[in-house]
């Protein structure tokens, strides 16, 4: 696995953090868990399949020292805390740096470190907001967000992007760095599309009815005759051309450059004369841009995604596997491996790093550390 040998440690946080460690872990890291005790996350506590955790107190200075002494062993520090946390901790970049001058430290939050918005708090709609792409998004009265869209791309995903640069970096000078990611600038980053085009043909008109928003009868969604729904992108002549007349439509008469709402209702009663599955047996077949919209617990059971095993189900729950595909050195599913109970590992940890019987015990008694709480989940 091409990221085998990186030993990843990930402070426990709301969900973009812990993807980060995922992703990292599906394509071979090893990533250890700090957890707090009595802090279980429930949100995020499905992403720690596979991770190891340890369960330290970091109100104690036993347990920040337990942090120094673990640095020396990692590649990568994964922290999800506001600016200035981690450093009234004693655990900050400068001087985890210091003592081990080849670390990556991945810090990812919501604003940035600075900033008249650095302190606050705030979710996916929040830094959407900020980025100017949640104008872009819903219906023409009000702005509606895309789930979760801003954190986990714009986030964890730029996140990775920037530690994999690092790793490949340090390669050269042997030196770490910091990552500074937030979420506020990824997703804006991730947009940079829809920002550069804001004046062109694509985004001219108001919000809902332009090219790409809903505006256009052929770049929308229809419902079938059994409720259920197919997507049409057929933007381009050819295969507008292609849809009208597998739709049973004259080209003539529905024109693709005008009469868009009129031009709607007509292919949306046209839909309605079939069933999704017999729609997709006319469409399947055919280069028009239009497939079915599939609800989350059949995405693996599509032939396309079933043939490309795209999808994997764990107690009846459909979940992606890890993406990319490398020929010659795949990833592999966290999800397949056991969520580790919260300091599971906070034994094996430590002796790994040299603390002895005695000392574990100690530490253990003064509450420094803990292992084997039950989930919360």
């Amino acid at each position: 696995m091409p990221l085998k040998g990186l030993n990843v440690l990930e402070f426990s946080g709301l969900a973009p953090v812990p993807f980060v460690g995922t992703i990292l872990s599906d394509f071979g890291a090893n990533v250890t868990v700090i957890q707090k005790r009595n802090a279980i996350l429930q949100f995020t506590n499905f992403l720690n399949n596979g991770k190891k955790s340890i369960c330290v107190n970091l109100k104690q200075p036993e347990g920040v020292e337990i942090i120094h002494r673990l640095i020396t062993d990692f590649d990568i520090i994964l922290e999800p805390y506001r600016p200035g946390i981690m450093e009234k901790l004693g655990l900050g970049p400068n001087l985890m740096m210091s003592k081990n001058p080849r670390l990556i430290y991945a810090r990812l939050n919501g604003y940035g470190s600075y900033g008249q918005y650095a302190q606050r708090a705030g979710h996916d709609i929040n830094y959407l907001a900020m980025s100017g792409l949640l104008s872009l998004y819903g219906s023409k009265n009000k702005p509606v967000p895309p789930v979760n869209f801003s954190e986990f791309a714009g986030g964890s995903m730029v996140c990775v992007m920037g530690i994999l640069m690092a790793v490949i970096e340090r390669y050269k000078s042997g030196k770490g760095q910091i990552v500074d990611t937030n979420i506020t600038e990824g997703i804006s980053y991730v947009g940079s599309w829809l920002l550069s085009s804001q004046d062109s043909m694509i985004w001219k008109k108001p919000k809902g009815q332009n090219l790409l928003d809903g505006g256009m009868h052929f770049y929308d969604t229809y419902e079938t005759k059994d409720g259920k729904w197919m997507a049409v992108g057929a933007i381009e002549p050819e295969f507008y051309e292609v849809f009208i007349k597998e739709l049973g439509l004259n080209i003539d008469d529905i024109e693709q450059l005008d009469n868009f709402e009129n031009n709607r209702k007509i292919i949306a009663n046209k839909f309605k004369e079939k069933t999704r599955e017999e729609w997709c047996n006319i469409f399947d077949l055919k280069d028009a841009c239009v497939t079915p919209v599939l609800e989350l617990d059949e995405v693996d059971q599509h032939p396309h995604n079933a043939s490309r095993n795209s999808f994997m189900r764990k107690d009846n729950v459909v979940l992606p596997v890890p993406a990319p595909k490398l020929s010659a050195t795949p990833g592999v599913s966290s999800f397949s491996k056991p969520i580790p109970t919260c300091g599971q590992n906070t034994k094996e940890i430590l002796e790994s790093i040299g603390y002895t019987q005695m000392e574990i015990s100690k530490l253990f008694q003064n509450k420094t550390v803990f292992e084997e709480l039950k989930s919360q989940l």
